[in-house]
């Protein structure tokens, strides 16, 4: 049989070429001595380029270059590929199709590659498994996490920050995390049987839009509770980090006008004075009423007060700076009414509360309504700044025993009441004490 031999098509052209074995032998020109070489080849050409391919028989080669004439006539871009192409293509095609076995998931050759050069490219000098790996290191995994359980478990992990240890301040008010949970609680409860990975913005704007009555003071501090809550969530893995509920339209903050200031009347601080010595039920509400509204020390300060705190100093009443919101030790003068209500409790020691800041809420609660007054917020310190301004027209002496600023007396309490209507403030004493009791000294202690 003569070699070579060319199979061709004769419409398209395409000729492939079959050369037969060779025995070697004989001397080039270059001086070289070919080896014998016992295979058949197969010979064409693509895009210019020359291929070519070897068989151990002939029946094998011819019909390999029968399918290469068909392909090539075909415009098939397989023919293309050289062998290790086509092997690498192969090996590619059955990892891609391992993939989607094990996740279910098709990707083409093509789309694999594609993002392959592309990330490539971004990464410069980093290999792709590098910077797989490093994402993975700063990704958790979500946990679902029913949305009451979580604000249980918030809550609970912050109560230690409420309590005293060694006589120091605690790191977190009693009455700021009482407001806290109750706020979480309620946010829970709107949205029974949601897991904490299933809020939604949609669902933020919803439960603000439940809010539109009270204040947007009132409101923005329930949206810093709400993002308070969701950071903690997303570094419990509850959320994921990417979650993007903080830019909900309801979670905005609001500018806001300061708000009126509210406080109760003489004649209401006398009620409640008077029901809650005379009742058994509201007697424990008494000392707090009464350094509330005659000391103008502020809830929470008042019940973190023992009764050493009341008569240590002659006169006076201690705020040391581990019981005073602003971290500052201060003494108020005790006026003759508030030593009238105090006197009972010259031999107590202890705390002057023994009970939680929810207690004092709903007992002082339920004596108000029984009385027919309306809550105001803050009411019973109100007052004090109030009167105590309008009866010493000294914004100085107001601040220092209120424990604010003179700033803020000036701009908040001046001119809301008269003088005559202050010294009937400070002259609520028990039933039975003298009437017209001087209030205060001339040199304006307080």
């Amino acid at each position: 049989m003569k070699f070579p031999k060319i199979i061709q098509n004769k419409k398209t052209k395409v000729a492939v070429t079959i050369y037969g074995k060779s025995k070697g032998g004989g001397r080039k020109k270059d001086g070289r001595v070919p080896k014998p070489y016992p295979f058949y080849r197969i010979c064409w050409r693509v895009a210019g380029q020359r291929r070519m391919k070897s068989f151990g028989t002939y029946s094998e080669a011819k019909k390999a270059a029968e399918d290469m004439v068909r392909d090539l006539g075909s415009g098939s871009q397989v023919t293309a590929l050289t062998p290790g192409q086509a092997s690498d293509a192969r090996a590619a095609l059955e990892r891609l199709q391992g993939f989607y076995q094990a996740t279910g998931r098709k990707v083409s050759l093509l789309a694999g590659i594609s993002e392959w050069c592309e990330s490539a490219r971004k990464l410069k000098e980093h290999t792709l498994g590098e910077a797989v790996n490093r994402f993975l290191s700063t990704v958790a995994t979500v946990k679902r996490m029913d949305l009451e359980q979580a604000v249980e478990e918030f809550v609970q992990g912050r109560a230690h920050k409420t309590k005293s240890e060694n006589g120091k301040r605690p790191q977190l008010s009693a009455s700021y995390a009482y407001i806290v949970a109750m706020w979480l609680r309620e946010f829970a409860r709107t949205f029974p049987g949601t897991a904490v990975c299933d809020l939604t913005k949609e669902l933020l704007n919803a439960y603000m839009a439940s809010h539109s009555k009270v204040t947007a003071r009132t409101r923005n501090g329930r949206r810093s509770v709400l993002s308070m809550f969701l950071k903690w969530c997303m570094r419990q893995d509850y959320l994921a980090a990417g979650h993007r509920l903080l830019e909900a339209d309801g979670m905005a903050h609001e500018e806001s006008e300061p708000e009126a200031i509210e406080f109760y009347t003489p004649t209401q601080l006398s009620d409640l004075l008077q029901t809650a010595n005379e009742e058994t039920e509201h007697r424990h509400l008494l000392p707090v009423i009464a350094l509330g509204g005659l000391a103008g020390l502020r809830l929470q300060e008042a019940v973190r007060l023992t009764w050493e705190d009341v008569f240590r100093v002659e006169g006076h009443v201690e705020i040391s700076r581990t019981k005073s919101k602003t971290r500052a030790r201060r003494l108020v003068t005790t006026c003759p009414a508030l030593a009238q209500w105090l006197t009972p409790y010259r031999s107590c020691s202890g705390p002057v509360w023994s009970y939680g800041l929810e207690k004092f809420h709903a007992d002082f609660g339920a004596l108000r309504q029984s009385l027919k007054i309306q809550p105001r917020r803050n009411g019973l310190r109100h007052a004090f700044c109030t009167n105590h301004f309008a009866l010493h027209s000294n914004e100085n002496l107001t601040a220092a025993l209120a424990g604010n600023s003179p700033t803020m007396i000036h701009a908040h309490y001046k001119g809301l009441v008269t003088k005559a209507e202050a010294e009937k403030w400070f002259n609520v004493c028990p039933a039975g004490a003298a009437e017209n009791v001087v209030v205060f000294p001339k040199e304006g202690g307080a």
